[in-house]
């Protein structure tokens, strides 16, 4: 599933394509992802004008200019195998695209889906931050306010692991699994550590680090692992920086002693006996 980096890759890749574009028409070809898509989707969009492309979490939000006080803004979650590419009208219909938004500059944005497990809504601009998809969610890791005495504060007195702790989205968005497993090796922390017991010395720094891997891994264009692509089809390379993450039974990198794995919450854990403790 892409994470925080994917969709901020994504984010920052359609942004220059669409802003300031206007809306032509929309072509559905499936009307349920997830969810059933919402209804009169192709004639609420049809005339507006992309005004900026940004993230909440992982969801990508694109926001329209319009004329009154209900901003439209079309929430959407790529879910696992979710892509979004921008090309010419003529382009043929791609396998699995279920959504194609033609612009009046004669270009589409496409969506496409595999296991169509993507949502989608229009929301106003008001309703965001109380709709059910956000009002719970925590801070922004790369933000001002997730500092050092926040997570100090999550982690005190909590048995839960400190890497299920940093997965969970009521703490800090955006966080997953291949990201955690990334900071938590180069914090020095077992990911099984009681999320309590972890030093606030120790807990300063594996909010920098997550802050540098996340940094890290847009710069790199995020991680392809199966599906993701960017914006222009590229795949990300992130995954040639991996330390730990997918590299069982292989020599780590600083000591030398091979990478473990083990399931958490239902999620594989990969880590350093030698480095992480």
């Amino acid at each position: 599933m892409p994470e925080l980096p994917e969709v901020e890759v994504i984010c920052r890749g359609l942004s220059p394509l669409l802003v300031g574009k206007q809306i032509k028409s929309v072509e559905i070809m499936c009307d349920k992802l997830r969810f059933p898509l919402p209804n009169d989707l192709a004639k609420s969009l049809q005339g507006l004008v992309f005004f900026r492309v940004s993230r909440r979490s992982k969801y990508l939000l694109f926001q329209f200019e319009v004329c009154s006080d209900k901003a439209a803004v079309l929430v959407w979650h790529l879910g696992m195998t979710g892509q979004f590419h921008v090309l010419d009208q003529s382009s043929p219909v791609f396998k699995h695209e279920h959504v194609r938004v033609n612009l009046e500059n004669g270009t589409a944005l496409c969506y496409r889906d595999t296991r169509r497990f993507g949502y989608v809504d229009l929301l106003s601009l008001q309703a965001i931050e109380t709709h059910k998809w956000f009002i719970q969610l925590g801070p922004e890791p790369l933000e001002e306010n997730f500092t050092v005495d926040y997570l100090i504060h999550c982690c005190e007195n909590r048995k839960v692991p400190i890497k299920s702790l940093l997965m969970d989205a009521h703490v800090v968005v955006g966080v997953g699994n291949i990201y955690a497993n990334e900071a938590l090796f180069r914090s020095g922390i077992d990911p099984g550590k009681a999320a309590g017991s972890v030093s606030q010395e120790r807990l300063a720094r594996l909010r920098d680090v997550i802050r540098e891997v996340l940094n890290d891994a847009i710069a790199a264009g995020g991680s392809t692992i199966s599906d993701f692509v960017k914006a222009d089809g590229k795949p990300g390379y992130f995954a040639h920086q991996f330390r730990v993450y997918g590299r069982e039974n292989e020599p780590c990198y600083d000591c030398g002693k091979l990478i473990r794995r083990r399931v958490q919450s239902g999620r594989s854990t990969f880590y350093c006996l030698g480095c992480q403790r």
